[in-house]
Order: structure tokens, then C-alpha cells, then sequence
């Protein structure tokens, strides 16, 4: 039996890793440490809430007599809470350093103290920042243009501290652009989706030119699994999908799979500091079993499918939305 804490799994990634672990093995258990902020849903988890091995705990990472408590009764810590909305971060980076720093500064020192058997920091390939050609390996320099890629990469850094200084056994993964269904609409793919189902306009940054590779998010969940099971502490894990298009390009392939009219698309002033390119050097967790399994277009047409169908998830999260 393992006993996993699975902080900020009511949001999107970790929603879907819970319903990956429960599905895969009966003998997992798993603690759900949330704080439940404006993307954090427990209708992402209705389907497994009732499952007796697992439980949920409202609370706050930084909160360090609760990681305290609930890292005691846990073998594996897996660290999904993050903030992670670029465009909150330029406009008021608070929230994104009392969580992605300080929240896991708390989990570490909590770690250490109970002698964990692994900790999985689980983080972005934005810290690498933007590059124009060749791909991001895990062993590059850490250049975040964010205040949220900036926050991440200071958890990532403290993390392997941990490591090096104190033997704790960490595992951090850094992955692409994720896609899938329960991803909270203010993110591209589902505030597009919704907005063209709406017959609203999808706002594209500048010329849309900004390229992003993509990660079906069932895809990275298996990833995180298999980095659970065979990787190796100390290391660093890129898991990306393979697929870099334009943002433009995205536009026009959700538009087409809606049969919607291009002229819904609008361009919009670029945002501060807007990297150009991600692009992901994936050999080294290829070379522990994992690749990608699904195709991206087949992926989106699910994701799309997974909306059209569950319109009362995202309306009322868009009717709460600044």
C-alpha cells in the first residue's frame, strides 16, 4: 500500500492524476490537500469522492502545522498547488510567491521532517524561458520572464536544495502546455472552446505567432506515474507532447473542429513579456518507458467533445470569471 498527498488536486492536473491513480491501483491511497481557490473545484472529483481511499482536506500549503500533520501519515508527496495564470501574475504576483515559494518551502521542511520516501515537485517548462531553435533539456539554464514561470522556478531550486543539502528524495517534472477536460476556462484552449460555443470572440495575442507544445493531460499524468515508480531522486524530468504549433494555428484548428467562422477571432494588444517559443527535449523520460499516446488533433477533438457535453462545469465558472 502507498499513501500519497496529492496537494492542489482539485484543480486541473491533479484532478486528473487523482482519477488516474485510483483507477490504476486499489491499493493507493490518497489525501487531497486543497485550498480551494478560484480554480480549485471539487466537481473536477464528484466521480470519486464516494472512493474509500480517498479523502479531502481543505487547507493551505503554506500552513505549516497542517503539512506537518498530514505529511506524517504519507509516504509520497506529490505538489500539484501552484498559481499558474501568467496573466494574474503580471497584474499582482502576492499570491503566486506565498504558494509556489513559500507553499513549498512549508511541504519541503514538512518533508524533511518525516522523512518522506519521495517528493514530487511537479512544475513547467516555462522556467526555462523562451528559446528560438532547439529544445529545452533538463540540465539548461533556468531563465523565467513571468512572475509565475519566476515563482516556479524558485520552488523547482528549492526543491533540489533540499536535495543536495539535506538527502531529502526529490523528483521534479516539468511539463508542456496541458490540455484536457477540467482545465478551468481562463486558460487558451477552454476559454476558446467555450467562447466559439458561444459565438464570442477568441482573443489572440498580437500576430498569434507564439508557439507552444502541447500535452494531452492523461499523457502527463501517466508520465508522472511512471516518474513516481522508476525515476531517480535528484533528477529532473521534461515530459512534453510533441506538438508545437502557433497559437494562430490552435485558433483556427478549434475553430474547424466547431465548424465555427474565422471571423470570431480577434487580435489583442501582447502581454508583457511574452515568450516566444517552448519546446521540450523529452529523451530522458522516454528512456524510462513513457511517450505520448495520444495524437493531438484526436485529443483536441475529445477535449472539445468534453466541454460541448458539460456546459453546466465551465458556465459557472465563467459567470464568476474577471
Amino acid at each position: 500500500m502507498k499513501r500519497l498527498l496529492v496537494t492542489g488536486g482539485a484543480g486541473f492536473i491533479g484532478s486528473n492524476f487523482i482519477r488516474h491513480i485510483l483507477g490504476k491501483y486499489s491499493d493507493y491511497h490518497i489525501t487531497n490537500l486543497d485550498k480551494l481557490t478560484y480554480c480549485g473545484n471539487l466537481d473536477n472529483l464528484k466521480d470519486v469522492e464516494k472512493n474509500g481511499n480517498y479523502r479531502f482536506v481543505k487547507g493551505d500549503i503554506a500552513d505549516t502545522t497542517l503539512a506537518n500533520r498530514l505529511i506524517k501519515s504519507c509516504d509520497i508527496i506529490l505538489n500539484f498547488a501552484a498559481e499558474t495564470h501568467v496573466d494574474r501574475s503580471i497584474k499582482d504576483a502576492d499570491s503566486f510567491v506565498k504558494t509556489n515559494v513559500l507553499g513549498t518551502y512549508t511541504l519541503l521542511e514538512a518533508a524533511k521532517a518525516s522523512s518522506v520516501d519521495l517528493f514530487i515537485q511537479i512544475s513547467t517548462d516555462e522556467v526555462y524561458g523562451s528559446i528560438t531553435e532547439g529544445k529545452f533539456r533538463e540540465d539548461g539554464p533556468l531563465k523565467p520572464n513571468s512572475p509565475y514561470s519566476a515563482t516556479k522556478a524558485s520552488g523547482d531550486l528549492l526543491a533540489r536544495s533540499y536535495f543536495v543539502t539535506h538527502g531529502l528524495p526529490v523528483i521534479i517534472t516539468r511539463s508542456s502546455n496541458n490540455f484536457g477536460p477540467y482545465q478551468y476556462p481562463e486558460k487558451i484552449i477552454p476559454l476558446f472552446i467555450s467562447n466559439a460555443l458561444g459565438n464570442k470572440k477568441l482573443p489572440v495575442y498580437a500576430d498569434g505567432m507564439n508557439m507552444r507544445d502541447w500535452l494531452f493531460v492523461v499523457d502527463n499524468c501517466e508520465a508522472i506515474d511512471i516518474v513516481m515508480h522508476k525515476g531517480s531522486p535528484g533528477e529532473v524530468y521534461n515530459i512534453g507532447g510533441g506538438k508545437e504549433i502557433t497559437n494562430l494555428e490552435l485558433t483556427h484548428a478549434i475553430l474547424d473542429i466547431l465548424d465555427r467562422d474565422e471571423g470570431l477571432i480577434k487580435f489583442v494588444k501582447d502581454r508583457p513579456g511574452h515568450d516566444k517559443r517552448y519546446a521540450l527535449d523529452i529523451n530522458k523520460i522516454k528512456s524510462l518507458g513513457w511517450q505520448p499516446r495520444h495524437d493531438f488533433r484526436n485529443a483536441l477533438e475529445l477535449t472539445i467533445e468534453w466541454y460541448k457535453n458539460n456546459r453546466a462545469w465551465w458556465e459557472k465558472l465563467k459567470a464568476c470569471m474577471k
